[in-house]
Formats: C-alpha cells, sequence, structure tokens
C-alpha cells in the first residue's frame, strides 16, 4: 500500500492518529479542570505505567484539554541530577503567556515572580551575580524580578511563594495553571519534597493549579518517600495495555480515513504480537501497511512483515537501552531475563539475581543502582525488581 499516506506513528511521545483506549481519563480530567476552576477540592494527577504504554502522549493530550479550557499551561521533563527550578521556570513562563492577560501590574507580577525564581541559584541566599547564566535564567522576561517573592535560594519556600502568586492571579483571570511534569521520577529527593509541599498547600488553599505527573511504576513510591501525605495527594492512574477493542480501534479507523481495513486474523495476529502495548502497535502498524499489497490486510501480511517490524524494535526500542548499559549491568539484566516466568512483565527477586549469577548480592548492588538511575528497571517492591520495558526480557532471551 501507499507508504506516503500510511498514518501510523511509533514515535517517542508522538501522538498517534487514534488515540484509542483513553478516553476515560480525558474525562476524568477535564471534570478535574471544571472543579478546580470553580474552587471545588481536587487532587493533582500522576499518571504511571511502563515505557511504551503512552504516558507521555496521554500527557500531551491532558495538556491540551487543559489549553482548550482557556488555562495557561507549561511542560517539562525531569532529568537525572538537574534542578527543577530552571525548566519548571520556563513552564511557567510558557503558561503565564498562555493565560493571554492584558499588559498591566498583573500581569508584570506574574511574569516578575518567575523571573525571580529563574534566577535563583538552587542554594543559598545570596543574589546571584549578573553573568551569561544569569540573563540566560531570565528566559527572557522583560519586566523587573519581583524583589521578596521566590528569590530566597530555597527551593520548598521559593515554589510554594511563586504557585501561590501565579495561582491568585490566575484565580481573578476566572482559569487556572496546569502544570505538566514527564519523567517525574527524575526529579531529586529535594525537589520532590519542595514540589509535594507546594501542591499540599495550595490545594487546601483551592488555588486553580494543577500539577500532572508522568513516570515509571516505582514513582508513587518516590512520592511517598518523601512526602508521607503524598499517597492522598495525588490522584494516581495506572497506564497500561489497550484491551483488544481499542488496540484494534487504533488500528482500523487511521486506516478507515485512508480507504483501506483490517481482515478478523489479521487483527489476531497483531494483538498476539503486540500486546496491546501502544507503541508495539504502532511499530507493527506501520511496516504491516508498508508491506502489504493492497486493502484489506491479512493475516499473511502481517507475518511477512513480522521479522521487519521486530527488527526495527529490537534497534530503535530494545536494542538502543540495551546498549547504554555497561557490561556488569548487561550481565545482570540478562540474569533478570532468564529468572523471568512466563509472565513477560513479571519481577524477580534481588536476591534470586544474585544466586543465578553466583554472586553476593552486595557485589551487585552498583549494577543495580546504576540500572535504576538508567530508567532500565525499577523496584517493582521491597527485594524485587523489574523491567522498566515491556517486552525486554524476551528481547534479552532472543537477541543476547
Amino acid at each position: 500500500m501507499d507508504p506516503v499516506r500510511n498514518p501510523y506513528a511509533p514515535g517517542a511521545g508522538q501522538r498517534p492518529p487514534e488515540l484509542a483506549g483513553r478516553d476515560e481519563q480525558l474525562d476524568a480530567f477535564d471534570v478535574v479542570l471544571e472543579r478546580v476552576v470553580r474552587g471545588r477540592p481536587e487532587r493533582s494527577v500522576v499518571l504511571v505505567g511502563l515505557r511504551g504504554v503512552g504516558k507521555t502522549v496521554l500527557l500531551g493530550a491532558l495538556r491540551s484539554a487543559a489549553v482548550r479550557a482557556g488555562w495557561g499551561t507549561g511542560k517539562l521533563e525531569a532529568r537525572p541530577d538537574a534542578s527543577l527550578r530552571r525548566p519548571l521556570a520556563a513552564a511557567l513562563h510558557q503558561a503565564v503567556r498562555e493565560l493571554g492577560l492584558p499588559p498591566g501590574e498583573r500581569h508584570d507580577h506574574a511574569l516578575g515572580v518567575v523571573k525571580s525564581f529563574a534566577q535563583r541559584a538552587s542554594e543559598g541566599s545570596r543574589p546571584a551575580k549578573t553573568t551569561t547564566k544569569t540573563r540566560e535564567r531570565n528566559l527572557g522576561i522583560g519586566v523587573p524580578a519581583v524583589i521578596g517573592r521566590a528569590d530566597s535560594g530555597d527551593i520548598e519556600i521559593d515554589l510554594l511563594e511563586l504557585l501561590t502568586d501565579l495561582g491568585g492571579v490566575a484565580a481573578e483571570a476566572g482559569t487556572g495553571i496546569g502544570v505538566f511534569i514527564d519523567e517525574m521520577q527524575d526529579l531529586g529527593p529535594d525537589d520532590v519534597s519542595a514540589l509535594c509541599a507546594a501542591v499540599h498547600e495550595i490545594s487546601q488553599a483551592r488555588l486553580p493549579v494543577v500539577v500532572v505527573g508522568a513516570g515509571l511504576p516505582h514513582l508513587p513510591a518516590v512520592l511517598a518517600a518523601s512526602k508521607s501525605y503524598s499517597e492522598r495527594l495525588f490522584h494516581y492512574v495506572r497506564i497500561d495495555r489497550l484491551d483488544r477493542l481499542a488496540a484494534d480501534a487504533a488500528l482500523v479507523l487511521p486506516a478507515a480515513e485512508e480507504d483501506a481495513r483490517f481482515e478478523t486474523d489479521a487483527l489476531d495476529a497483531l494483538y498476539a504480537a503486540t500486546g496491546g502495548y501502544p507503541y508495539f502497535v504502532q511499530a507493527y502498524g506501520k511496516v504491516v501497511w508498508d508491506l502489504a499489497p493492497r486493502s484489506p490486510v491479512t493475516a499473511a501480511d502481517v507475518a511477512m512483515a513480522a521479522p521487519e517490524a521486530e527488527a526495527d524494535l529490537a534497534v530503535g526500542f530494545f536494542g538502543s537501552r540495551f546498549e547504554r548499559a555497561t557490561p556488569g549491568e548487561r550481565e545482570y539484566l540478562r540474569a533478570m531475563a532468564e529468572l523471568e516466568t512466563d509472565d513477560l512483565e513479571g519481577s524477580v527477586a534481588t536476591a534470586e539475581v544474585a544466586t543465578h549469577l553466583g554472586r553476593k548480592p552486595q557485589s551487585l548492588s552498583p549494577a543495580r543502582d546504576a540500572l535504576l538511575k538508567k530508567g532500565l528497571v525499577y523496584a517493582s517492591e521491597r527485594g524485587r525488581i523489574a523491567f522498566t520495558v515491556p517486552h525486554f526480557g524476551r528481547y534479552l532471551r532472543e537477541h543476547t
């Protein structure tokens, strides 16, 4: 079939043509936005799930919903060993711009507080010197920084003052502020603590500010370790593989827009191959479309395309992650794969990994900790560990 008309989008964070299976989350978020603007109590939202289930795509869709509702929004991606201050300031600068406030005192105060927050170093309380880096932290904001607000150098104090002031400005404008944070599990301990404390205070004050985070399955544990009340502070939404009906819709509806269709046995084969994981659905869909000679797509077309689809995943989805690991870390990953049960997303005990490798558990701690930091594995529960990528164990068993 014509590759130019191929509708499928297997890109990282790229929205597919049909966002199937997420209506419940989108509808619930519309309710959150409306309730918050009306001063009703609501919790911020945290999306959790493995890689490849569409968390980033859904995060973007939720942000789009907030924009349609007239909110000011900003999005950032947390990075290991990087402070939250600079990217959050940039995101909130964007949020203030989206509010469309008319020029005047309220507009200038909002931008001035963001500028004040951005200019401060992560530690200490002395004013920052005027350097190139300081100018970069200004974010191109042309109004003066507000002295005495969000400029103490203490991230917990400054973040609370920043969100309080912006929430107040948004409330006066009859709208809200949405902060969307991807890879939230990578926030540093001080930043996590400050964020939880600020969200707690903002919620109690009924200010129209909502934080929406997305991260790996252990993100709730990261938040709970910082502030015990975080279990009640956020509404945790598990994002998982698509059921059969949604997976079929993700393939069939975009194809129908291009006057193409799939036979039932082809959809059976595709669901068996992808397991309903959104990234795999898009990856298989793209290859099958390119290689199928005509519509309707058959099970034979899927069988012919499967090796190429698997090869693409082996390089771009699995292999690129495996290459990031050191030899010692790869040994640990292979042992995990060999110990997995038939449930390809099952966890394994860290003690079993040590026994399998004939090593003492303490000697494997550096490799395990490095894999955790790289986001290749996560601690599913105390003493157990699992892959963050679905079907990764199967890939390792078949290709390494």
